[in-house]
């Protein structure tokens, strides 16, 4: 699955009504964060110094298997939230800037009077 470009597909819900294969692809980026291990993945990440973190610094925040965290990493990966980096024998994650923009651009309203 290729990562979302949001912005340049959605424009910001008061300005026109999504069509449906914007929403379905916005909708599976909702749907990853709506999971409480992948929105905690994330915390991790985005909270980690250097805006980094190591595969092994996240497995040992749960207490779910390896291969469990491997898939919530993968499906963060594939809605464009973390990309990754292999080091030697361990994985950084690192957050994906322009998607959590595009997705706070999107839901961004102008306050009602």
């Amino acid at each position: 699955m290729e990562p979302l470009e949001l912005l340049e597909c959605s424009p910001p819900l008061t300005r026109e009504p999504l069509n449906a294969e914007q929403a379905t692809g916005v909708a599976q980026v909702f749907k990853a964060l709506g999971d409480p291990v992948r929105l905690r993945i994330l915390s991790i990440v985005a909270s980690h110094a250097g805006g980094e973190a190591c595969v092994c610094d996240i497995t040992g925040a749960f207490e779910v298997s390896q291969p469990t965290i491997s898939h919530h990493l993968k499906v963060l990966k594939e809605v464009g939230l973390l990309v990754s980096e292999r080091r030697a024998s361990w994985v950084y994650y690192r957050l994906v800037p322009e998607t959590l923009s595009e997705l706070s651009a999107l839901l961004n309203t102008p306050a009602m009077l």
